[in-house]
Formats: structure tokens, sequence, C-alpha cells
């Protein structure tokens, strides 16, 4: 049998922590001396130990670690919850990392007030086209509510699409409308040559044209595209003109996996004076 400093060590906890497992009943020593008090281990016992450990460091409760050793999950069902859980936390840290790259965009823009660059904004016509789309719902217009909406769209609506054997013709298109209760309806296009069909899993519809647009070109993801709109916000504000509406979002190049090579026009309708 192990001491328990003995089996700490080989288990790479500490003793004050095997102390507390024991305390509330998680994991016993498997003989304690009557007279000294002295807890040992069997080796055996490094198994629970690992449970518990690989269990906790991935966030569940000590309450809800012992739950599931008094259940004795077995190991295929333990590696599914860790399999869930470490997707869990890994969808966590993606998320932490885009929320830290908008914080950046926001700094860089408080460093860069009063002389954030206009050059690239062109107005044009945008012509119409025909697309191939499908709709969520966003409970507002913030990256961090728009982003785990769209983000899914694409995949299915290719799928779909390529189910369907239509093909498609040009690069993809978000645009974005108000809801009477306050939400965003999210719109995942991909541009089509085909016509409405009712069996179809999508909808096919024709975008108008936009006939006057002020244009920019977005670089990166777009958990920073804040700062490339707002530089269109000032240069609207500058030259007299307003905003009719969200950007309509033309994705130029998105190499899967690359966020940070994208390249997006940003096609905002105006009014022009």
């Amino acid at each position: 049998m192990l001491t328990i400093g003995d089996f700490a060590r080989h288990g790479r906890v500490s003793v004050r922590m095997l102390r507390h497992y024991d305390a509330i009943g998680l994991l016993r020593p498997a003989r304690v001396d009557p007279a000294s008090g002295y807890r040992f281990y069997e080796a055996a016992q490094l198994t629970t130990l690992n449970r518990v450990i690989a269990l906790k460091d991935l966030g569940f409760s000590l309450q809800q670690v012992r739950t599931i050793l008094d259940e004795r999950v077995n190991t295929d069902e333990l590696y599914g919850m860790l399999r869930l859980r470490r997707a869990e936390l890994e969808a966590r840290i993606d998320a932490d990392a885009a929320r830290l790259t908008r914080v950046e965009a926001r700094l860089r823009m408080i460093e860069s007030e009063g002389h954030m660059p206009t050059a690239d904004i062109v107005v044009k016509r945008v012509p119409p086209v025909r697309v191939a789309e499908l709709t969520g719902i966003a409970s507002s217009y913030e990256p961090d509510d728009i982003s785990p909406v769209i983000q899914p769209l694409y995949p299915e609506l290719d799928r779909r699409l390529a189910e369907a054997g239509v093909a498609v013709t040009g690069p993809g298109i978000a645009y974005y409308e108000d809801s009477p209760d306050g939400t965003i309806i999210v719109h995942a296009c991909l541009p089509v040559a085909a016509q409405p069909r009712e069996e179809y899993g999508f909808a096919v519809v024709d975008l108008p044209a936009i006939e006057a647009a002020a244009t920019i070109v977005h670089h990166g993801s777009m958990d920073g595209v804040v700062t490339t709109e707002q530089i269109l916000a000032r240069w609207l504000d500058a030259n007299g003109h307003r905003a009719t509406g969200y950007a309509r979002e033309l994705y130029l190049d998105c190499p899967d996996g690359v966020p940070d090579k994208w390249v997006t026009e940003l096609q905002t309708p105006i009014e022009t004076n």
C-alpha cells in the first residue's frame, strides 16, 4: 500500500487535496491506521483519482464528479462525456478568442481617433442578383449574436444546394433586416441561376439593386469588422450622406479556416444629397 504522500506524488496532486476528497467522500483511502490516523491507498485507486482530476479539470463540480463515480460510468461513457466537455471548452476558447479580436479592434479605433483612413470608400450601384438563401434569427446586431447564427447557415445551404443539384454562381452574400419583435433576421445567401421551386429546402429570391451604395473592403475576420464599419460611418457623416439600412456583405474571398485572410465588401445603401 502507498502512504498518502506517495499516493499524492504518483497522482501529481497535493496531500491536502487528497484529505479534502476523503472528507467529502469522493476518494476514501483503502485503509486508515486506527492508532495513528495515517491514510494508506492502493495503487489501483490511481484510476479513480485520474477520473476525478480529468472530470474536475473539464469543469465538472465535485458533486457532479461524485455522482458520475457513484453511477459507475464505464470507460466508453466517460470518454464520451470528456469528448463532449472538451468540445464545449474548445467552443468557449474560440468564442473568447473572437471576443478578444473585437476588443482589440475597439482599442485600435480608440487609438486612431481623428485620423481614420477613408480613401478606399466608393459610392456605386450594386446590381440585382438572384440568390438561394437560408435565414436565422439573432437577438441583436452585435457580432456575439450574429456569428453563431450565420456561420452554420452557409455549410447547410451548400449541402442543400448540392442535394438539389443547383450550382453556385458567385461569392456568398449576407444581409440583415429588423424584425418587428426587435430581433435581427439574418439572411445567408449564395448566388444561383435557378428558378424558385417549392420542393427546394431553401428559398430562391431576387435581391434588388442598391442604386447608391457606399462600399468599403474589409480585410480579415468579421469579428473585427466594427473598425471598418465605423470608418465608413465617419465618411458618411463627413460627406453628408445617410445610411438607409444595414450593410450588405459580399464575401469576396473566404478561405476555409483562415478568417484573418478573408476579404469582404460592405455595401451600405445610402441617401445622397
